[in-house]
Parts: structure tokens; C-alpha cells; sequence
């Protein structure tokens, strides 16, 4: 009875992930849209969002700062309790491979269009400190997080990556820099759990 139960509920949170990828996979084409329009409208140039023209610090940023983020991860698990981690990133751990690889990548790619491409952009055009634009985002991307707010720690634990996101895309002038990162540190952490390499302290 059990198994039958446990079978019903993964099959449960896998229709929901395929309902959340929906949802990411619309808005990240909205997110397309929206800063094609920008570019069309000259308000931003396309080298703003996709400039490849230092390729070895486009990679150095994307893997200094995956692993950066990733130990942070690793760290905060080790010593945060897990009363303090909000229920759905455990619900993540029994998801599959792919739907997990679906949801984090439309969710990468919906949140950075969003918060970085468009946020950010906007606001470095009328602020003259970056790090000042790059918290203002940083703010607003918390408040999209909801269901982190009964969970404080879980919100600093969205704060520095979301700091360092922007950092590294104002660094690199390339959106697929942020996107990737924050896809890497999503995917692998996950997985981690999943296969119980790393564990929730008790």
C-alpha cells in the first residue's frame, strides 16, 4: 500500500514540475520578447546582453563562480538545520533527472531574462553605481520567492547567489553567463541531494 501511495505521489510533484516548466517555458519567451523589443527601441544594444569579447573571462567567471556558489551551498546545508529549508527543495529530491534538467534550466533562463536582462539593465541606466543596481535587483528577486519568507535563512541563501549573479553579468556583458550559473548551482546541488551525497543536517 505504500509503494502505491509513494508511486501515486511522485507521479504528483512530476505533473507539478511539468506545470512549473510550462509556466517558466511562457515566460522566459515573454522575457525574449520583451528585450527584443528593447534592442529594436535602441533603450539597450545587443553587445549589453550578449558580448563575447574576452571568451577566457567569460569562461573563468562561469566556472569560478559555479564552484563559488556551489561550496556556499554545500556549507549552508552542512550548517543550517533542516527546519530551516524550505519543504519544496526536499520534494525536488525524489523528481527525475529530466524534469529536473526542464525546470531548472527554463527557470534559469526566465529568472536571469527577467532580473538581469531587464531589471538590472533598466536600472543601470539610471544609476551610476552598479553595485547599487545589482541590490535593487537583488531585492526584487527575493520578493518573487514567496515561499521562502517563513524561512529567513532561506533567503540569505537566494541573496548571495542573486548578488553574485548580477555581478558576474555586469563583468561579462553576457546574459548566458548568469543563466548558466545559476543552472549549475540549482542542477547540481539538487542532485547532491538526490542521491544522498550530500544530506540535511537534523
Amino acid at each position: 500500500m505504500s509503494t502505491v501511495q509513494n508511486h501515486s505521489k511522485v507521479e504528483k510533484e512530476e505533473l507539478n514540475l511539468k506545470d512549473a516548466v510550462f509556466v517558466f517555458a511562457s515566460f522566459t519567451l515573454m522575457g525574449v520578447a520583451a528585450i527584443t523589443l528593447l534592442i529594436i527601441f535602441d533603450v539597450l544594444t545587443l553587445d549589453q546582453f550578449l558580448s563575447f569579447h574576452n571568451p577566457s573571462t567569460l569562461m573563468t567567471m562561469t566556472v569560478t563562480t559555479t564552484i563559488g556558489l556551489i561550496l556556499f551551498g554545500i556549507l549552508l546545508t552542512i550548517l543550517i538545520p533542516s527546519h530551516h529549508i524550505d519543504n519544496q527543495n526536499k520534494q525536488y529530491q525524489t523528481s527525475s533527472i529530466s524534469a529536473l534538467l526542464s525546470l531548472f534550466l527554463f527557470g534559469s533562463l526566465f529568472e536571469e531574462l527577467l532580473f538581469r536582462g531587464i531589471v538590472q539593465n533598466l536600472l543601470l541606466l539610471y544609476i551610476e553605481k552598479s553595485w547599487v543596481g545589482i541590490f535593487i535587483t537583488s531585492l526584487l528577486f527575493l520578493a518573487l520567492h514567496v515561499q521562502y519568507f517563513k524561512k529567513p535563512l532561506m533567503l540569505f541563501n537566494i541573496l548571495l547567489p542573486s548578488l553574485a549573479f548580477g555581478w558576474v553579468y555586469v563583468k561579462t556583458s553576457n546574459i548566458l553567463v548568469p543563466i548558466i550559473v545559476h543552472f549549475l548551482l540549482n542542477f547540481v546541488i539538487t542532485i547532491l541531494f538526490k542521491y544522498r551525497i550530500l544530506k540535511l543536517k537534523s
